[in-house]
């Protein structure tokens, strides 16, 4: 195996490869996870050192990631040709550089899109991402980001699976709810704060995320295949339309590495890296970051290194790298920068600063005059310090330097070896559809108390109004009736009447009184009295 690969050819100070004047520069491949930065103003020649690199780790056995930031980069997949535009630049500068029997050669790669749309969709979960990178991804505020942390402990606590933002969306609005039993229990949940992030959470999912996040989610060894010639594949991510949404771009990418990190074993420095980590564009992964964010970027980088991952930044100026982050970067590669405002030439001034001297060459005035093709090179050598820097023209890729067309695109992804994996999405239960569940087992509940209430309150007014009759009823049947008051009034006349009469005759009878009155025989009181007397005296 190889111990390095090779950069290209340096200043004209000794022989060179076949006869070629100048010194080869190699990437040590024991310190290739020691990271790198490969800067440069726009059309400088980045894209093309990057793809070169990229290929070459790939043949040797490393896999490779990155992202292809124009759409050109797909074309490392297919071997260069003859015919091609720049052909017969490519096979000068081989023989320039003095690299022995050029031939075009393609490279096995995975295509990958968050959208699914020109590879295989690379999906993660809500859990899986985190509170901290979702705050980042949506520009939370700390309030916004610990109510956001109370929402994630809430859920790991009660077992409710975060997958999709349609779950977090559930779960925020579970909060918003209880935000009153959640604020007694964790701290401060406030219906404001909740819909301050709900509303973050709908434009991430006008930009695309809700298809980066559910199921199933990337499975990270998938990244670290090699084919069965023994050459790493090169995982080419299609980011051309997810560059319009930067924060999320910066925000997987960060992701990637944060997985890459929790996931791989330690290793120290092996013989060759695990992976090789691209970052194109990478000042969106810094713009606007706040510090604890930059301090968790400073730290997977400058820990993923005993992991076997070598992380390579690409940019147009390196001081759009923090310096904490740059200090961990071994191995330069620079391109032309333009001094044309203050700011250009602070870059020029910082990156000519950041090179181990070389006494023979004026690095500021250089970095103004390079060619494309061109770069100052320094690599970190076997015992892992930093070489001189040189002057470099730079080794040109085997592969196609261009686009894929569609129907190309589709034959290599329809060959990967994920091929079918993770194109149709799932969608198990999860946080939607246990609160949904919960909600809807609580409407139920609670209608069949109101309506066991509205029952108790109706039996109620049937068993008073029952009553009522009763008791209505009672008193009917107590009063006499129309009948029987004419009967009684009439008894109680016609008693009165007869009592008199027969008072009267009773006191004729003994008394005495009228003979009229006893020659008639004394009329119904004396039919009375004599019935009366002969009842006592029978």
């Amino acid at each position: 195996m190889s111990d390095g690969i090779f950069i290209g050819l340096g200043a004209p100070e000794k022989e060179g490869p076949d006869g070629a004047k100048g010194v080869p520069q190699s990437l040590n491949l024991r310190r290739a996870n020691r990271h790198g930065l490969i800067a440069g103003a726009t059309g400088t020649g980045k894209t093309v050192t990057l793809q070169g690199i990229a290929e070459s780790f790939s043949a040797l056995g490393v896999p490779v990631f990155m992202a292809d930031v124009k759409g050109d980069l797909a074309g490392i997949a297919m071997a260069g040709s003859p015919t091609a535009k720049n052909a017969d630049k490519l096979v000068a500068r081989a023989a320039e550089v003095g690299i022995p029997n050029y031939v075009y050669a393609d490279n096995p790669a995975i295509f990958w899109d968050l959208y699914g749309q020109q590879g295989h969709p690379v999906r993660t979960t809500v859990s899986e991402m985190g509170p901290l990178l979702l705050a980042r991804l949506m520009g939370l505020n700390e309030t916004q980001e610990g109510v956001l942390t109370i929402a994630f402990t809430y859920a790991d606590e009660e077992g409710l699976l975060l997958l999709d933002l349609d779950d977090l969306q559930a779960m925020l609005a579970y909060c918003a709810d209880n935000a009153d039993m959640l604020s007694t229990r964790y701290g401060n949940v406030t219906k404001a704060s909740v819909g301050a992030i709900q509303r973050q959470l709908l434009q991430l999912e006008s930009q695309g995320g809700d298809h980066f996040f559910g199921e199933p989610a990337l499975d990270i060894q998938d990244m670290l295949q090699v084919d069965d010639q023994g050459r790493g594949y090169v995982n080419v991510l299609a980011a051309d339309r997810l560059m319009q949404s930067p924060k999320l771009y910066a925000t997987f990418l960060l992701w990637l590495l944060s997985e890459l990190f929790e996931t791989l074993p330690e290793v120290g420095d092996p013989d060759k890296p695990r992976l090789v980590f691209f970052f194109d564009e990478a000042h969106l992964l810094f713009e606007d970051a706040p510090k604890a964010l930059t301090d968790k970027i400073e730290q997977v980088v400058r820990l993923i290194r005993s992991k076997g991952v070598g992380v390579y930044f690409v940019t147009q100026n390196p001081i759009d790298i923090p310096e904490d982050v740059a200090g961990q970067l071994g191995n330069r590669v620079q391109h032309a920068l333009r001094a044309f405002t203050p700011r250009d030439q602070k870059a020029i001034k910082a990156a000519a600063e950041t090179f181990r001297i070389n006494p023979d060459l004026d690095v500021e005035t250089a970095i103004t005059q390079l060619k494309v093709g061109e770069a100052l090179v320094s690599l970190l050598q076997e015992d892992g310090s930093p070489g001189i820097v040189q002057r470099t023209l730079i080794a040109p890729p085997r592969s196609r330097l261009g686009p894929l067309d569609a129907r190309e695109r589709a034959i290599i992804q329809s060959t990967s070896p994920v091929a079918g994996k993770y194109d149709q999405a799932v969608d198990r239960e999860s946080a939607e559809e246990i609160l949904a569940a919960r909600g809807q087992a609580a409407a139920a509940a609670a209608q069949a108390q109101k309506a066991q209430a509205e029952a108790d309150k109706a039996a109620a007014a049937q068993a008073k109004a029952e009553a009522k009759q009763r008791e209505a009823e009672a008193r009917e049947a107590a009063r006499p009736s129309a009948f029987d008051k004419a009967i009684q009034s009439a008894t109680r006349a016609a008693g009165s009447s007869v009592g008199r009469q027969v008072a009267n005759e009773l006191g004729r009878a003994v008394f005495g009184g009228s003979s009229r009155r006893k020659s008639s025989g004394g009329g119904i009181a004396g039919q009375l009295v004599r019935g009366i007397l002969g009842s006592l005296f029978k």
